[in-house]
């Protein structure tokens, strides 16, 4: 994308906490017998894939088609999690010596690109809807990966507790959304400057839901 005479940088540091586990009645310590020690906890400290981005059109920031990719390797999708602009055309590439599928039945796209090897020409599909896009593989069931389609091109990916940039922002006011899959997303306005840096820190977490 080219620079923006009037632009700016958004950033910021990305954090995520759990619910409080109650330690009453010896719960704690079931997780060391036979029947939980394999139940995996989640590490709230080390999440993956959180996306910031304007959720909202930029004027001026049409563009022509990008390009992107998801692989299919070592019988999972890479990444993980692709966020991606609105008139993304993203490539599914089967690297693997197996038959594979990529399917959706997502609300933003629905799509089955059927079977595939690693010798056959990767598909392609154009993303114009934003939202979420989930996509599985029909042959093998822990095959899962998300297209995050977003409607403007100015966003980053972090892992938690990292610092996040969004550089040659126009100048103006955004809803700026943080979001991760297992995680509420939050919300915060920004105004960019013309020339400088906006914070904004963004701390995800379950408060926000109804309780009943």
């Amino acid at each position: 994308m080219a620079a923006t005479a009037s632009a700016g940088t958004i950033t910021g540091l990305v954090s995520a906490h759990g619910p409080a586990v109650p330690h009453a009645g010896g719960a704690a310590g079931a997780y060391s017998t036979l029947r939980y020690k394999f139940a995996e906890q989640i590490d709230y400290d080390r999440l993956d894939d959180f996306v910031v981005y304007i959720d909202a059109p930029v004027p001026g920031s049409a563009a022509e088609h990008s390009a992107a990719a998801m692989s299919q390797r070592n019988v999972a999708f890479e990444p993980h999690v692709l966020a991606i602009p609105v008139n993304t055309r993203v490539t599914w590439p089967n690297l693997d010596f197996i038959y594979h599928n990529v399917f959706s039945v997502s609300d933003a796209k629905s799509f089955d690109l059927g079977l595939t090897t690693n010798k056959d020409k990767p598909e392609v599909k154009l993303f114009d809807r934003a939202g979420r896009v989930d996509v599985f593989c029909t042959i093998h069931a822990k095959m899962h990966g998300i297209i995050l389609v977003v409607p403007s091109p100015y966003l980053a990916t972090v892992s938690a507790r990292h610092r996040y940039v969004i550089s040659g922002v126009p100048a103006g006011t955004y809803p700026l959304r943080a979001w991760q899959e297992r995680l509420p997303a939050q919300e915060k306005w920004v105004t960019v400057p013309t020339d400088g840096t906006v914070e904004a820190d963004f701390d995800l977490n379950f408060a926000a839901l109804p309780k009943e």
